[in-house]
């Protein structure tokens, strides 16, 4: 295997793995939960997802030949008027993670040295695929702690929970107990 092909495979994952965590949060939650904010001037998760599945999609359509910052993209627009139902707010995430995974997918050892934009600012594929993957679990990060905010102590943690990591490390590592 490549570096490229190797590099690539390593970022879906933690891409998947990201996408995963929300996944896991969103079937905790009741649709009403998904407007929830801790104050007036916080996000939603419905803002939240608007705003990842924005950035998504404008980063990554044609992002081999078009700046990263589309000019149809309305940033300020994200943090304004989530989505009207549940159904939305997943319909906006599924298709800005479908967006970012069929972009990953057109990357090979042929164009993995191509230079693109992000804000007329040229990058290489893994300093904009790194860009991306920290940004975009910084918010699922968000997600996750406002299903945790909101279920209390019926949380289901979407990783290892809490007081749980030594029966983790044993499973991995094929150890009984």
């Amino acid at each position: 295997m490549s570096f490229a092909e190797n590099y690539i495979t390593s970022a879906k994952l933690e891409f998947e793995r990201y996408k995963a965590y929300g996944d896991k949060t969103f079937g905790q939650l009741s649709e009403e939960e998904l407007f929830w904010k801790p104050t007036d001037t916080d996000n939603s998760i419905a803002i939240i997802v608007k705003h990842i599945a924005g950035n998504m999609l404008s980063r990554w359509t044609n992002f081999l030949a078009e700046d990263g910052e589309k000019s149809w993209r309305n940033r300020d627009d994200e943090f304004e008027k989530p989505p009207k139902t549940g159904k939305e707010i997943l319909q906006l995430w599924e298709k800005g993670w479908a967006c970012l995974f069929d972009a990953l997918n057109t990357i090979n050892d042929s164009n993995f040295s191509t230079s693109i934009q992000i804000r007329d600012q040229n990058h290489t594929i893994p300093e904009a695929i790194n860009r991306q993957l920290a940004h975009y679990a910084s918010h699922v990060g968000q997600i996750v702690y406002l299903g945790k905010l909101l279920k209390k102590d019926d949380w289901i943690s979407p990783t290892i929970p809490k007081g749980q990591s030594k029966a983790f490390n044993q499973k991995m590592f094929g150890q009984n107990s």
